[in-house]
């Protein structure tokens, strides 16, 4: 039985916008996506200007936060797949937090 499948050329990421509960992508190509921030539990957590604190990396194609450490990959965003944080140690990433010992970015201006 032959398996077909499918390659593509991932486009780059040129913009990031933040909805409510929504991360937004602007591409290279003119597409724009979507993606809930539920998939992503360390950019859910994040306060607005951790999430704000952004760098796209690697000729689009990765973006980073460095607080809260997370590192999303367009291919990611485009086919859907969720953050692989398990459930044991999203809590250790949270404690720190809960104590008020996470430190927290002197600006919230975007890296680009």
């Amino acid at each position: 039985m032959a398996i077909s499948t499918t390659s593509f050329e991932v486009p780059g990421a040129t913009e990031l916008q933040f909805g409510d509960d929504t991360l937004h992508a602007k591409l290279s190509d003119g597409r724009r996506i979507a993606v809930p921030l539920a998939w992503y539990p360390r950019l859910l957590q994040a306060t607005p200007e951790e999430r704000g604190t952004w760098q796209i990396i690697a000729g689009g194609k990765h973006l980073h936060w460095p607080d809260p450490n997370e590192d999303i990959s367009v291919k990611m965003l485009l086919t859907g797949r969720k953050s692989g944080e398990s459930l044991t140690s999203l809590p250790d990433f949270l404690a720190p937090m809960a104590r008020g010992q996470r430190s927290r970015p002197s600006s919230s201006a975007a890296t680009r």
